[in-house]
């Protein structure tokens, strides 16, 4: 006799990497309360474009942004998805989203950086990274190893359950080479494409994120309309197009030097 699946008890279920989503509701609205100081009251944040993700489907939507610090950049992001989720346009100035914060966000990270940098990036690994070995990049130096071949797979299963958001260039680096492997996942798995742009992050903050390094800088965050790449696309042309649509082409920099 075949036996019958027992139900998921809510306050079990877990996310795709094994994560109890209770959990995870919990470190968001706590990391949410400790940071929403730097983003609303410190600096100022300006934001634009949620028109454009508000009603975007739950699932299969990746954002590509430029990438300024290794954690604030994210923890903004999470502070908009979640204001969006309670129908706030454009703002975090109402932080009662930190009662019912979005739990199905992810996002990418080097794996080195999430186990190799102390509690605070554990927490925050739990809240929803995805970790990945970069082959050109560990330990702060330039190597060559093979390609993390789990990462494909690991961004697949993220997807299928929410929104993740992506730094195409690996690096917090202005101006710095996309990567075609973000170019591959799209080829592969022709995800909704929000491009982000953002700014004043590194005039803020240090490197990591998580330390002020100037109070009073006015942080940008632009959405654009989403993007469903042609199938008929290369993955140079593809590559090509994600640089332009987050303004990382390396003419511009002597316009904005900050990138």
């Amino acid at each position: 006799m075949r036996k019958k699946k027992l139900p998921t008890i809510p306050l079990l279920k877990k996310d795709p990497f094994g994560n109890y989503i209770i959990l995870k509701r919990f470190l968001i609205g706590v990391v949410g309360a400790v940071t929403y100081p730097r983003f609303a009251l410190t600096n100022s944040m300006k934001i634009e474009g949620t028109e454009h993700i508000e009603n975007l489907p739950n699932t299969n939507v990746i954002f590509l942004s430029n990438h300024q610090t290794y954690f604030a950049d994210v923890i903004a992001f999470y502070h908009i998805f979640c204001s969006v989720k309670w129908h706030f346009k454009n703002t975090i100035n109402f932080p009662l989203y930190l009662l019912m914060p979005r739990v199905n966000n992810f996002y990418v990270a080097a794996e080195e950086t999430m186990k190799d940098g102390g509690m605070i990036p554990r927490i925050l690994s739990y809240a929803g990274a995805v970790t990945i070995k970069r082959s050109w990049r560990a330990k702060g130096q330039n190597v060559n190893r093979n390609v993390d071949e789990n990462a494909f797979d690991k961004i697949k299963m993220a997807l299928k359950q929410g929104w993740v958001v992506s730094f195409p260039q690996g690096t917090t680096s202005p101006y710095a080479p996309i990567r075609k492997g973000t170019a591959h996942l799209i080829k592969q798995l022709n995800p909704i494409v929000v491009p982000v742009v953002i700014n004043g992050f590194r005039r803020a903050f240090d490197k990591k994120g998580l330390f002020y390094k100037k109070r009073g800088v006015k942080l940008e965050v632009k959405f654009k309309a989403p993007i469903v790449f042609p199938d008929n696309l290369s993955i140079d042309e593809i590559v090509e197009t994600v640089r332009e649509i987050i303004e990382q082409n390396p003419e511009e920099h002597k316009k904005n030097p900050e990138g």
